[in-house]
């Protein structure tokens, strides 16, 4: 196990910088070896707490890094990690643009709709001079048969792909992840939001509410039809969690969570 990763409430979560994360992620495309990284915020920790099976496959990624200000403050707090900034995905997504433009490393962007990824393909191209998308392809947003999930795998590889972004939501981005690595033999990113975000389809919250840790309170006044849950219970019952775990009146292991017993096959 890597010596970054540290128990939050059963999920282990790295205790690193968007520095660290890039270099790791272009060593291992560079290298050609698999890499799983996803970026999670509480609602991605809570999936893990809530789903023991879940909570199998996030500890088995190679990096979960805190997305959110309060994941970074339970590592914090927990732990005395002492990071100062989280590794929010639409901004480690990027800076790893930015370095596969600089190392001419080609990416892939799989998962949303056509329309978003064409908004974001141009997007990336104006901004990153250099970038080279080998494919881009949308979510059919069912479970995919063998079959179908062998012909992505081919299609992915054969595009000439040092490394691919995947944006289906959590926590199917995640699952994706955990199912595709052996296959895919190169870093797979799970950034969910950052693909509508720099797409141009998503507005950010305005940098101060992003520091103090209130995001989620924005995205709730935008689309609170769809985020209720998420926040209001979600938001509450972590923060609970969390002090049963730094009391020491309840024990989370990371390793008591049970392995899948089939693929779920999302696409």
């Amino acid at each position: 196990m890597s010596s970054t990763k540290r128990n939050v409430l059963g999920v282990w979560v790295d205790g690193v910088d968007y520095r660290t994360t890039v270099e790791r992620v272009v060593q291992c495309a560079e290298r050609g070896v698999p890499l799983t990284v996803s970026a999670l915020a509480v609602h991605g920790i809570m999936t893990g707490v809530l789903d023991p099976t879940h909570r199998h496959r996030l500890n088995r990624l190679d990096l979960v890094v805190p997305d959110g200000q309060p994941v970074r403050w339970a590592l914090n707090w927990l732990h005395g990690v002492r990071l100062r900034d989280r590794v929010y995905g639409p901004t480690l997504t990027l800076k790893l643009c930015e370095a596969a433009a600089a190392r001419g490393l080609p990416i892939f962007l799989y998962g949303s709709r056509p329309e978003v990824l064409a908004a974001l393909q141009r997007r990336l191209l104006v901004r990153f001079a250099g970038l080279r998308i080998a494919g881009a392809e949308p979510s059919k947003f069912r479970m995919l048969s063998a079959g179908e999930k062998r012909d992505v795998i081919a299609r992915i590889r054969s595009s000439g792909a040092k490394l691919t972004f995947v944006g289906l939501g959590c926590p199917r981005q995640e699952v994706w992840a955990y199912e595709y690595r052996e296959a895919l033999q190169m870093p797979i990113l799970a950034v969910g939001g950052a693909f509508d975000v720099h797409a141009g389809l998503v507005k950010q919250a305005p940098p101060r509410l992003q520091s103090v840790g209130l995001e989620w309170l924005y995205r709730l006044y935008r689309e609170p039809r769809r985020l209720w849950r998420r926040y209001l219970y979600l938001n509450p019952l972590f923060l609970g969690h969390l002090a049963l775990q730094a009391t020491g009146l309840k024990r989370y292991n990371p390793m008591d969570a049970p392995a899948p017993n089939k693929e779920l096959g999302y696409g």
